[in-house]
């Protein structure tokens, strides 16, 4: 017979499991910059309403990957440019790159999504491997994105103080999260050569080398996430 442990144990796996056929998802997200009042943009952008967002991933379309570039110089100082390969020129030439979004987490059956708040950026992706640790990272602002950290579960909540409750939430099992980061982390890493293949089929030539180096550094897509999955 199985001790009172074990039985616990398999009931705590059922449990994680359900979740996992529930679909938690995790996805690196960008939010798309409102054009309207910047200079034409130089190439083609995804179609997306401002202030909505876009998945990054191995599935991107090259006006998708255009959109992300776009959002980069939209973060610099306004200036018009002649050609691709001076704007991207002056992207490269910035001392740190920085795009607003973060991670958006997914109940795929409740419908329940929890997205970055106001100036969170992209480029502080790894700082959720603090909830690991029992803190929960600084994830925007208006609405104030929060991770409350229970013993087995994680609720991720679209803001917090007096507007916590009437927020959306998305409960995520804690023996899940290294998965859902790990997912993350190989999908940006599937996204950086789009951008390569985006570069060179708009001729940008050394430039575009130069500009997968500065997203690589400053967003720390390759390097190693040692988070192993429990």
């Amino acid at each position: 017979m199985l001790s009172r442990q074990a039985t616990e144990n398999q009931r705590k796996e059922r449990g994680w499991l359900c979740f996992s056929v529930r679909l938690i998802k995790m996805q690196a997200v960008i939010e798309v910059p409102n054009f309207e009042f910047e200079p034409p943009q130089l190439w083609p952008v995804a179609s997306a309403e401002p202030y909505s967002w876009i998945p990054l991933d191995g599935d991107c379309s090259d006006a998708e990957v255009g959109l992300f570039v776009s959002g980069l110089r939209s973060a610099l100082e306004p200036t018009e440019f002649a050609s691709p390969q001076e704007v991207v020129a002056q992207i490269v030439a910035a001392e740190d790159l920085i795009l607003c979004g973060g991670l958006r987490v997914t109940d795929t059956v409740t419908g329940a999504v929890v997205t970055p708040g106001c100036c969170a950026g992209l480029e502080d992706w790894r700082t959720w491997a603090a909830v690991l640790g029992g803190r929960s990272p600084w994830l925007g602002h208006d609405p104030t994105p929060e991770v409350e950290i229970g013993v087995e579960e994680l609720r991720v909540w679209q803001d917090t103080g007096a507007h916590r409750r009437a927020a959306e939430s998305v409960v995520v099992p804690r023996p899940l999260l290294p998965g859902l980061l790990n997912g993350v982390h190989r999908d940006l890493v599937a996204f950086l050569p789009l951008v390569r293949r985006w570069a060179d089929r708009i001729g940008l030539g050394d430039n575009g080398s130069t500009l997968v180096e500065a997203i690589d550094r400053d967003f720390e897509v390759t390097a190693p996430f040692p988070i192993a999955a429990e």
